[in-house]
């Protein structure tokens, strides 16, 4: 019996995408003990995973101080685990790796020169490009899987597992005459929003030319900023905002019951597409697209990208370029215009309604 850590302290997304790992591992070795640390208010999205034996829960701002730091290094040296997959691979995670007094610990080295200290018994890269239509961030996780042994079939998607209760809880019941769509009017952090007016232009575009209920989803801390594109929008009684789903685990179970999502990029996406959902995926102009754009076959699963549109504003697109552009993309999301995308989600709104 293989008892199994996979460390992923980042966000949702990255956390429903680190559970095909689990998801693999146990399906050739159904008796290992697999757990997975993530950050407290990821849970949701891996609750009910049958190959996720633990949930260990750590909170983000803790784990950066030291006292905290050395608890977690003890508690998981105690854990006596065979193996650890550190497919976060930051600063604590890599620690924790070296410490851990685990027989096999894999993840990748760091970018800097300097930066890699013995953290990994087997220390590897990412890859350098994706090859498979699941999107590079996955395959990178397989990769560190492979790592560890033969798996092969592998299962690249990832799943969400939700109880027959879950499934029976009818959380848009008065809105069951219209098909629904979930629009995610900001991005999971202000990088990653688009221009208010967008987004109201885009809600605009849905209500005149679908016969649809429009489901405003936002982030609870998000709500005053939410409002403001609310204000902006003509068909307001298009709009669902009496609904609202407090946890994680609530919005999964109300995409579960939805017909499509239209979101900026995010753990939103990767949440809809493992639910079978059709998705329309804006995407940051700092965010590699063939990273993230996972299963995406311009029907079913549709995105756009500045970069895809006008390449010229571009110079390159390196790790440096990305992060350059990070630290103040709204520039080059004014340039995304309703023009370029609406005529792209008329098509999938279509293809999928």
């Amino acid at each position: 019996m293989k008892k199994v850590l996979i460390i992923q302290n980042k966000r949702i997304g990255d956390v429903l995408i680190a559970s095909v790992i689990a998801n693999n591992f146990k399906a050739k070795y159904p008796d290992s003990i697999i757990h997975l640390m993530a950050y407290d208010f990821t849970e949701g999205v891996v609750m009910n995973n049958p190959n996720i034996d633990r949930f260990i829960s750590v909170k983000e701002k803790e784990l950066k101080k030291f006292p905290v730091l050395l608890e977690t290094i003890q508690q998981i040296r105690a854990e006596k685990y065979d193996i650890i997959f550190d497919s976060y691979s930051k600063t604590q995670s890599r620690i924790i790796c070296k410490f851990s007094g685990a027989k096999m610990t894999i993840g990748n080295k760091s970018r800097k020169k300097l930066g890699n200290w013995g953290y990994y018994t087997h220390p590897t890269r990412p890859l350098k490009e994706g090859n498979h239509i699941c999107g590079k961030a996955i395959e990178d996780r397989i990769h560190l899987l492979q790592i560890a042994g033969n798996f092969e079939p592998i299962d690249y998607e990832p799943h969400i597992f939700l109880s027959e209760e879950e499934k029976k809880e009818n959380w848009l019941n008065k809105y069951s005459d219209k098909k629904v769509i979930v629009l995610g009017v900001l991005g999971s952090t202000p990088q990653k929003s688009m221009p208010y007016e967008y987004v109201a232009e885009m809600c605009d575009f849905i209500a005149e030319h679908y016969n649809v209920y429009i489901f405003f989803n936002y982030a609870p801390h998000q709500k005053e900023e939410a409002m403001k594109i609310y204000e902006m929008c003509k068909y307001k009684e298009n709009i669902i905002l009496d609904v609202y789903p407090e946890t994680i685990r609530d919005f999964i179970k109300v995409m579960y019951q939805a017909d499509a999502l239209v979101a900026n990029e995010g753990g939103t996406v990767h949440i809809a597409k493992a639910l079978g959902k059709p998705t329309f995926t804006i995407f940051s102009p700092y965010v590699n697209k063939a990273h993230w754009a996972s299963f995406e076959d311009g029907k079913f699963h549709k995105s756009v990208h500045l970069l895809e549109m006008k390449p010229n504003l571009y110079d390159s697109f390196t790790y440096e370029q990305r992060k350059k552009i990070e630290k103040d993309p709204h520039e080059l999301y004014k340039q995304l215009t309703p023009e370029m995308i609406l005529p792209e989600l008329d098509t999938f709104l279509k293809n999928n309604l």
